[in-house]
């Protein structure tokens, strides 16, 4: 299959094209690398012994779209591309809503006027909100409480009157809980352009020297010790359910939001004591105030993953941290080492 990768030299861009090459699906690349590096795209050529073709460009931009899809012809879209930072979408609300959804709404247009029919959303559990119940399931209520969460909220609905206004549409909402952790390989990870805005790589670059100390926002959460609990998920896993959902896709029409995630919570506190344990150093800390539009708890249900995608999680916490650190290890800056 023909799978257009929109952000695809990002953390789960990387991880999934090399899954996709491996399966021996032809896939082509659009990122405009401003939270990426294309020497990530270069180990995925090495690591997958398999090409694929790169266009640098924006999902704004309707004509550089538009020239992707005539050359390409995909069959199927993952649509990676978007701001990912809580606290920087309370900053910049309409930066966020710019690129986010005005983007995605352009690039639905060109998939309608090339006749691609095939959509996988990078979605978020943060479109649920604070918890009305927990495990979140894919009926919960949708309240998010940042303006990050909203856009994937607003994009998901659009995706969905997009996929209701096309019978041949199919299109999968995939709910990701919190990824974490690399490639075995430790060549492709997780490196933010900037001061890291998710927990697990501010931790790897407190460990590694980059930084001098995690601030833990938040110690008097309702959790086992405080801190505010995630349902953490390995990248590899959550690369193979990119795939499932574009198997599932294939045969499939309409629109089916799904959650993958594994099912449990880790603290804050708990996943600093497992990087710890990875590392075999310590991670200085302190706890700050709690951070605007966090929520205390979160995590999933994947009984929808498992009956519909034939998916599950494999790889435990152990897992993540040692894989994380091993790429971090290796690269101590990143892809500028």
């Amino acid at each position: 299959m023909r799978v257009l990768l929109t952000g695809g030299a990002g953390y789960i861009g990387s991880h999934t094209l090399l899954k996709l090459l491996r399966q021996g699906h032809e896939a082509l690349v659009l990122d405009n690398f401003s939270n990426s590096s294309p020497r990530a795209l270069g180990r995925v050529k090495q690591l997958a012994q398999a090409d694929f073709e790169v266009r640098e460009g924006s999902i704004c931009d309707a004509e550089r779209l538009d020239q992707v899809f005539a050359e390409f012809r995909p069959e199927a879209v993952i649509h990676f591309a978007g701001l990912k930072a809580v606290g920087e979408s309370n900053e910049k609300p309409l930066h966020y809503y710019a690129q986010n959804v005005s983007g995605s709404i352009t690039l639905l247009a060109a998939m309608q006027k090339h006749d691609c029919r095939q959509m996988v959303f990078s979605s978020s559990a943060t479109v649920y909100g604070d918890a009305a119940y927990l495990p979140y399931d894919e009926a919960h209520p949708l309240q998010p409480t940042n303006p990050y969460g909203r856009t994937k909220l607003f994009i998901e609905e659009i995706i969905r009157d997009w996929a209701a206004s096309w019978p041949d549409a199919s299109a999968v909402l995939l709910r990701y809980f919190n990824p974490v952790g690399a490639d075995p390989s430790g060549q492709i990870g997780e490196d933010p352009q900037a001061i890291p805005n998710n927990l697990v790589p501010y931790i790897a670059q407190v460990a590694v020297g980059r930084l001098p100390f995690l601030s833990i926002f938040g110690g008097d959460y309702d959790t086992r010790d405080g801190t505010g609990e995630r349902d953490y998920i390995h990248v590899e896993d959550l690369a193979a359910a990119h795939l499932a959902a574009v198997s599932f896709g294939h045969s499939q029409t309409g629109c089916e939001a799904i959650n993958i995630g594994t099912g449990h919570g880790t603290t804050v506190l708990e996943l600093l004591r497992a990087f710890e344990r990875a590392s075999g150093r310590k991670v200085p800390h302190k706890i700050v105030a709690e951070r605007a539009g966090d929520v205390a708890r979160s995590f999933a249900s994947v009984t929808k993953a498992r009956t519909l995608l034939g998916w599950q999680a494999e790889r435990n916490l152990d897992d993540m941290c040692h894989s994380t650190w091993n790429w971090q290890s290796r690269n101590p800056d990143g892809y500028d080492a």
